[in-house]
């Protein structure tokens, strides 16, 4: 007699084929992400935004009006981001086309991190930055 499935092996199902995927390469990302700002999300909660601007610069912020800005390049088959506040520490992704956009995995902790794209704009980031005003 056969099984019924269940929600779950139906779910563990679906998301295999998305894990098996390759990551994209730098010029798969840069063709989808230039000239856009995308909008991240972690377990279904806001992450933040990052501005892809021509020349592989970028604009990220946590979406508090303070802005990062930095530049992407490709090392060892993943997308590294350097920003100016902290040159010297590299934050590593590997990026995934999703049915909604991206998922990208922080391959510096791959346990830890993994931003799936929410919404994306051809607007700038608002950047106020730190004691505005004052």
């Amino acid at each position: 007699m056969r099984q019924p499935l269940t929600a779950l092996t139906i779910l563990v199902a679906l998301a295999l084929p998305a894990l098996a995927e390759e990551p994209m390469t730098a010029a798969q990302f840069e063709s989808y992400a230039t000239g856009k700002t995308l909008f991240y999300a972690m377990r279904g909660q806001t992450y933040g935004a990052e501005q892809y601007l021509p020349g592989r610069q970028v604009i990220w912020t946590f979406l508090d009006g303070e802005c990062a800005e930095g530049m992407w390049y490709e090392a060892g088959g993943q997308i590294c981001f350097s920003y100016d506040h902290d040159p010297g520490d590299p934050q590593c992704w590997s990026f995934y086309r999703a049915p909604t956009g991206l998922m990208a995995r922080f391959e510096n902790d791959p346990e830890q991190t993994e931003l799936i794209e929410v919404n994306q704009s051809p607007d700038p980031l608002i950047c106020t930055g730190p004691e505005v005003g004052v």
